[in-house]
């Protein structure tokens, strides 16, 4: 099928990164260049985890649709599974523009966006318009899962009041909720991933709600090996049903060869793989198979899709290479792994993680 979004790419890129990403988003809303249906997947991709299935294993991370806006025609492009946000308690701007910059050179991207959002009011009524549309109950849009991925405010921010009211506001419509801890452009939030700082937040959650979907924890790139072991068992410990490994990094490597690669902010896309693989395997071994683990950061290919589940995710998140491939790298990303799958005379996905243990 032809593609006039991946087909545009060139022109759009020349757009400003944030223009760019708007077009994109407002393209989606309108309906441009959508399949008519989803497209059934194969279904030796399909895979469960927090208690669902999960058509294929490839998400779209959260900071591509902030306002829930397109959260069905991501899904029929082909993920398989959706989370939104990040959204916060009120609307809020955000950081200065210019605020997203494109490294083309190295497949990377730098935000410093600071969770401009349109609050949690109008978040949640879109939730609960696409939910009351639905006829199949909780898995949303075209038949996956949907997240929704929330944080506070730059200021007045209350974690502890904030994350639990978050939760209730979004909790009706949503197959599970991650507590975004580790943007770097919030003044004191990775302050928050601490081992004592989760325990009252998890506490928090706990106390106001007696059931809730699955709760996920996203991590930095950017902490110490050593705090890992502490903050998995608070997660554990917590009632956490998993983490997502891993956001933006502060770090810059020194092969960077883009003209922006100073410029403040989280950094995505292929210069993050490596840390993101290594502090996944890491995370993996602490938790012992008691948390679900999304693998995101740097992922391309379907090897780095088999290299991410090899390591211990159960699932995998794409953002920076959709920015750079646009709609295009969907199909592909699934042909690659149904290919490795086949070579290598396996079944399904659950044959490749079975495999790497």
């Amino acid at each position: 099928m032809f593609d006039p979004t991946s087909a545009a790419l060139p022109l759009i890129h020349r757009l400003d990164p944030e223009k760019a990403h708007n077009l994109a988003i407002d393209s989606l809303a309108m309906g441009l260049s959508l399949p008519w249906k989803r497209e059934k997947d194969d279904p030796a991709l399909a895979t469960r985890a927090l208690g669902m299935r999960f058509p294929n294993p490839v998400g779209i991370a959260a900071g591509f649709d902030k306002n829930a806006r397109v959260i069905r025609p991501l899904a029929r492009l082909g993920f398989g599974f959706v989370e939104a946000g990040t959204v916060t308690p009120r609307p809020q701007s955000g950081n200065p523009k210019p605020r997203l910059f494109r490294l083309d050179e190295d497949r990377a991207i730098i935000n410093r966006m600071g969770f401009n959002n349109d609050g949690i009011d109008r978040f949640s009524q879109r939730l609960a318009r696409l939910h009351r549309g639905l006829k199949s109950g909780r898995e949303a849009g075209a038949g996956v899962p949907i997240g929704a991925n929330i944080g506070i405010n730059k200021t007045g921010a209350d974690p502890e009041k904030d994350y639990p009211e978050l939760v209730a506001r979004v909790k009706p419509y949503v197959d599970y909720i991650v507590l975004n801890l580790s943007s770097p452009n919030t003044p004191g939030l990775r302050q928050l991933q601490s081992a004592e700082k989760l325990r009252g937040l998890l506490d928090a959650i706990s106390a106001r709600h007696a059931s809730a979907p699955p709760l996920l924890i996203k991590l930095a790139p950017d902490l110490a090996d050593a705090d890992i072991p502490a903050i998995v068992r608070a997660s554990i410990e917590g009632g956490a049903s998993g983490l997502i490994i891993s956001n933006t990094t502060i770090s810059r490597p020194d092969d960077l060869r883009s003209p922006f690669a100073h410029e403040s902010g989280g950094l995505s896309g292929r210069p993050l793989k490596t840390r993101a693989t290594e502090m996944l395997r890491n995370v993996s071994s602490e938790a012992g198979g008691k948390l679900t683990l999304i693998g995101c950061g740097g992922i391309e290919s379907g090897a780095d899709i088999v290299e991410r589940l090899r390591a211990g995710a159960d699932l995998v998140q794409v953002y920076s290479s959709f920015v750079f491939d646009g709609p295009a790298l969907i199909p592909r990303l699934k042909k690659e792994l149904l290919d490795i799958l086949r070579r290598e005379n396996m079944d399904s996905i659950a044959d490749l993680k079975v495999s790497s243990r």
